[in-house]
């Protein structure tokens, strides 16, 4: 059985991360559309300062605050097969969310003038372009919660789906309504707006397969539902925790908008090719793995618990840890392929590969935080992570304040890099205190596998970096960029990922080995 859950478990994160991967890519064709409009002048920050704040809500109250307090308290119910009451938790939910929601909605655009003040980008347009964005709060919370509702169930697709159909009406809606709006970025504000409908929108029919009822009730009702309370006590200390860590963005971002023009936009392009990687695995195995870690935690099975855990940390550094060791090397080029074009100038270049450098050293360190996060949600535990986020949030401060200045955006990159290590290790040292039955032999064997993966990342790195140079001036001969820029890049990709694959070879890895068995045989009983 618990052999067919694991199984499971990495079928779902693959058919997962299949679909992230898709919606990444679109993501990056979303971002390199962005870059050839708007480039890193003025308005690409007015854009990137106005939808992160709206962004910074989503976050805060949506997708992490939802699914962590959620979660486990619908599981609860889904275990007491209680359908009334379960139906009463559910309707509850989406009344007092978009009762909260909508209040902060309202408040934001009426706001809108007074918030953006703080970040130093043109005023006027900056407060405009929040003021479209801010309903995407609304209908990106509603997506969360059906997602919520759906992981519980097992069903993880139209999660995949929703971010796949956000990045389409990006792309596609700014192209159709441009021409009579007065700016490119007021247009793509508006493609946000469209794409958190069409989120939330293509949910809904699997809520309805899956036998899920709902609706509006009173708000007395719906505050008073014992569940609701059961969630707002799990979700204070993670909105706390959350806030920390989105206004070390806020922070972030204001610091960078006075550090000089394109530092702001240049960081968030930075962190968009970072997000590509989290995105398709780090907050895949989270997802999946937070409702199995739940079931885990309220079976009081915790050598099966801290098994999922330390399995899920050693294949997510199989990935993180080589392409982080790679694209450090090959920064450059992996921003001049994807986003010089239009008004993405060459100093715009130079802006994002040095801050995505910076950004890369904290990869491996983000994306466990992303898979750790979710082990203590699992026992209904939100207090720790949000210690953890405080105690981050407040070193990223203080290494933001020294270095935005003096090293533009390569000294905030290196301090959010910094600080997500400091809540890696509070994290951690945290499980380890619970003493939980296998976790401090998951942990361990964790930080030996990652330390291994670095020295073979280090080693397949070495002739790749040697041999950039001489590449690069092989291929300099053509003007397309595909040719003189292209080939190189895949030659040293392919002599980058056989070398460090003949390793993991020759060294038997059982993770490898393992990742690439779920993947290559079926389930016994399985069909087609």
């Amino acid at each position: 059985m618990a052999d067919a859950d694991e199984k499971r478990m990495v079928r779902n994160a693959g058919m997962l991360s299949a679909l992230t991967m898709i919606s990444r890519i679109l993501g990056l064709v979303r971002e390199m559309t962005k870059a050839a409009f708007l480039g890193t002048g003025g308005l690409s920050d007015a854009f990137s300062v106005s939808f992160m704040i709206p962004n910074f809500m989503r976050r805060l109250f949506a997708e992490n605050s939802i699914s962590v307090a959620f979660i486990p308290t619908f599981k609860t119910y889904l275990h007491d097969g209680e359908d009334e009451k379960t139906r009463e938790f559910l309707s509850s939910s989406l009344t007092v969310l978009l009762i909260l929601v909508g209040a902060v909605v309202a408040a934001g655009m009426a706001a809108s003038s007074w918030i953006v003040l703080a970040f130093g980008s043109d005023p006027g347009e900056t407060a405009i372009l929040t003021r479209i964005m801010f309903p995407y709060l609304g209908l990106v919370s509603i997506a969360a919660l059906f997602q919520g509702m759906l992981n519980s169930y097992g069903i993880f697709a139209p999660s995949g789906l929703a971010p796949i159909l956000f990045n389409l009406c990006f792309i596609l809606v700014p192209m159709l309504v441009s021409r009579w709006t007065v700016n490119p970025a007021r247009a793509m504000a508006i493609g946000v707006v469209a794409g958190g409908f069409a989120q939330a929108a293509c949910q809904l029919p699997a809520l309805l397969r899956a036998g899920m009822r709902f609706g509006f009730i009173s708000p007395r009702r719906a505050f008073a539902n014992p569940g609701m309370k059961k969630v707002f006590v799990l979700i204070a200390p993670t909105i706390l925790g959350m806030a920390a860590y989105q206004i070390n963005d806020l922070v972030s971002t204001a610091f960078a908008s006075r550090a000089g023009v394109g530092v702001a936009s240049s960081l968030q392009f930075s962190i968009r090719l970072q997000e590509l990687i989290l995105g398709i695995f780090a907050v895949s195995a989270g997802t999946v793995l937070l409702p199995e870690l739940a079931d885990a935690a309220k079976a009081l099975e915790w050598k099966r618990y801290s098994a999922r855990l330390g399995q899920t940390l050693k294949t997510l550094s199989l990935v993180t840890v080589p392409v982080a060791v790679f694209s450090i090397i090959t920064c450059k080029e992996i921003v001049v392929l994807l986003f010089m074009r239009g008004g993405f100038t060459a100093e715009s270049v130079e802006l994002t590969a040095s801050a995505f450098l910076w950004h890369q050293t904290g990869l491996a360190f983000i994306a466990a935080n992303r898979v750790i996060a979710p082990a203590f949600y699992a026992r209904s535990d939100s207090k720790t992570p949000a210690f953890a986020g405080i105690g981050s949030f407040a070193v990223n401060i203080a290494l933001v304040a020294m270095l935005a200045f003096p090293f533009k955006g390569p000294g905030i990159a290196f301090a959010l890099s910094f600080s997500s290590a400091v809540n890696c290790a509070i994290l951690i040292f945290a499980l380890l205190r619970k003493k939980t039955e296998g976790i401090s032999e998951a942990l361990s064997g964790f930080g030996r596998y990652s330390g291994k993966l670095l020295a073979f990342s280090l080693a397949a790195g070495v002739p790749v970096f040697f041999l950039r140079e001489p590449l690069l001036a092989l291929f300099d001969f053509s003007p397309s960029r595909l040719v003189s820029l292209g080939l190189p890049f895949l030659v040293m990709t392919l002599l980058y990922a056989v070398l460090g694959l003949g390793l993991l070879v020759v060294s038997k890895d059982k993770t490898a080995a393992a990742l690439a068995g779920h993947f290559s045989r079926r389930a016994p009983g399985e069909k087609t």
